[in-house]
C-alpha cells in the first residue's frame, strides 16, 4: 500500500489474526480456524555508499606467485584497508598498479555494500519479528468469525460487523 495516511490506517494491524469460518464443502458445519500473522513495514530504501579517502589505508607490494622478472621488481599489487569496517582487500591479478587499485576499490565497494544491505535486512527482519509475535493463540490481535458475521479486536475491545470490515469500514 502507498499513500498519505497508510501508516495511520495500518498502525494497529501488526500481530496475529485468527480467521474462523465454515467452509462451503463442510457438511457437518465444523468451524475451520486459520491464523495469519501481519507485519507493517516501510518500503526499504536504497543503501547509499560513500567511501572517504581518509578512511582508507593503501599499501603497495610485489605480487606473489610466478610471473618472471617484471613481477619480481615492480610493486604492482595493491592492498586496501578500510579503517571503519576493518575490511581488507588485495588485488594483484593485473599487471599495472593503477588497474589493481581500481579493481581493489571496486571489490571493497562491493563488500561494503553487501555488508550494509545485510545489516539493513537484519534490522528489517528484527522489526518484523517484533511485530508478528509468536503466532500462538494468546498472541492474537483480531478474530474474524464468518459464521456469526462478527470481527473482534482483542486489544481495543472493538467489534465490527463482518460486511463492514470486509468493505474497509473500520
Amino acid at each position: 500500500m502507498s499513500g498519505k495516511s497508510v501508516e495511520e490506517i495500518f498502525k494497529d494491524e501488526p500481530g496475529g489474526h485468527r480467521w474462523q469460518r465454515v467452509p462451503p464443502t463442510e457438511k457437518r458445519g465444523r468451524v475451520q480456524t486459520s491464523t495469519v500473522t501481519v507485519a507493517v513495514l516501510r518500503e526499504p530504501e536504497a543503501v547509499e555508499l560513500r567511501i572517504d579517502e581518509r578512511d582508507l589505508e593503501i599499501k603497495t607490494c610485489r605480487g606473489s606467485g610466478a610471473g618472471g622478472q617484471h613481477r619480481n621488481v615492480t610493486d604492482s599489487a595493491v592492498q586496501i584497508f578500510h579503517k571503519p569496517s576493518g575490511l581488507m582487500v588485495r588485488a594483484e591479478t593485473e599487471r599495472s598498479q593503477s588497474q589493481n587499485r581500481e579493481y581493489a576499490m571496486g571489490l571493497l565497494r562491493a563488500r561494503l555494500l553487501a555488508a550494509a544491505k545485510e545489516a539493513k535486512s537484519n534490522a528489517r527482519a528484527a522489526d518484523r519479528r517484533s511485530q508478528v509475535g509468536s503466532g500462538m493463540r494468546g498472541d492474537k490481535r483480531r478474530t474474524i468469525r464468518c459464521q456469526d458475521g462478527q470481527v473482534n479486536d482483542h486489544i481495543s475491545g472493538r467489534t465490527w460487523k463482518l460486511k463492514e470490515y470486509m468493505r474497509g469500514d473500520w
